[in-house]
């Protein structure tokens, strides 16, 4: 006779989906962002990074958190270190374009930073949590 899964058996596969479910979904909503960005270059980022002193070549670093990130957490490769990286960037998109909002609602009265912080605290929880067990490596490196 077969054992019935206990409740924390269950538990694994839910946490596993749910980890699951945040990669894919802060990996595709960023890879749109990133693909405008590569259609419509980042020339408008140039003012913003020399406004605070960063040389405009640092601005090439968004394909980075936006493309290449994006699909390391899709493959479950190098998951956390690409959730540092997308929060890197947040933390950059926050600070350098939208600093003079932090305090402010949109016109539908929700925070006006709410899409970067969901993607910055989205991204850290995926740090902590790891890749789980739907992922290339499933989770056994220590970067996954």
């Amino acid at each position: 006779m077969a054992v019935p899964y206990t409740i924390a058996q269950a538990r694994v596969g839910w946490d596993d989906n749910g980890k699951l479910i945040l990669r894919v979904t802060v990996a595709v909503l960023m890879v749109m962002h990133g693909i405008a960005k590569m259609q419509n270059g980042i020339g408008w980022m140039a003012g913003m990074l020399q406004s605070h002193h960063i040389p405009v070549f640092v601005g090439y670093g968004v394909y980075v958190a936006e493309v290449i990130a994006p699909i390391l957490l899709l493959l479950g490769l190098f998951t956390r270190l690409a959730a540092l990286v997308i929060a890197f960037d947040m933390v950059m998109a926050i600070v350098l374009a939208q600093s003079d909002k932090f305090f402010t609602r949109n016109q539908a009265g929700g925070w006006a930073v709410e899409l970067e912080m969901f993607f910055l605290l989205a991204s850290v929880a995926i740090f902590f949590l790891g890749s789980g067990r739907y992922a290339v490596r499933k989770g056994r490196h220590r970067w996954d």
